[in-house]
């Protein structure tokens, strides 16, 4: 899966539009191969962004869990400190 795309189920609050919207670029660009269409292709691209953005709003609304709702700053914190683990701290340096 593209690193891009976050998960956006079962937040609080909730996945904003321009997250959807966020998340169904990254989408139409991972399998386009494009991260800016020609002009031929402009057209098809907007309206693949459109529909997948819109049909990720109704998957989103329609999704339900026992789950309490994650918290965005937690969350944020735990992908930080995975990152730190996987790629060392930032500013660190390297000693010769």
């Amino acid at each position: 899966m593209c690193r891009n795309i976050r998960t956006l189920h079962d937040f609080e609050p909730a996945a904003t539009d321009d997250e959807v919207d966020a998340a169904a670029l990254q989408y139409v660009r991972k399998i386009s191969g494009s991260t800016k269409p020609s002009r031929a292709n402009q057209e098809a691209f907007d309206r693949a962004v459109h529909e997948i953005a819109h049909v990720t709003r109704h998957l989103l609304d329609d999704l339900v869990t026992s789950a309490p709702p994650k918290d965005r700053a937690v969350e944020a914190e735990k992908a930080k400190a995975r990152s730190a683990a996987r790629f060392g701290a930032a500013g660190s340096t390297v000693s010769a």
